[in-house]
């Protein structure tokens, strides 16, 4: 039986945090894209920190979730140069990975 593949992506949040809770400054935030609202999105967030999220963080946070990394699936990182109206420009570090839903009984 094929398992549903949805796309998480990792990024460093500075503000418009889109959890339900604001922090006290920049944390990286996970969420798992899915059909619907982005309000209602798989969303995790770590505490403050700049610091990025190791691989065992991500693992845990994913699972949190309900999801674990697709079969095969590794994490893809790409930068951007954030939007001039934001603070002031700077490079954005963005994570993105294949994942599916955890089945009963797996890891």
């Amino acid at each position: 039986m094929s398992k549903q593949i949805f796309g998480a992506q990792l990024s460093l949040r500075c503000c418009d945090i889109t959890a339900p809770d604001g922090t006290a400054g920049p944390c990286w935030q996970l969420y798992v894209a899915m059909t619907g609202l982005v309000s209602e999105w798989p969303t995790f967030t770590w505490p403050t920190s700049t610091d990025i999220p190791s691989v065992l963080a991500r693992q845990a946070a994913l699972a949190y979730l309900g999801f674990t990394l697709a079969e095969d699936a590794e994490w893809e990182w790409t930068e951007h140069v954030g939007p001039g109206y934001h603070h002031r420009p700077r490079v954005l570090l963005i994570g993105a990975a294949k994942v599916q839903p955890l089945t009963q009984g797996a890891p």
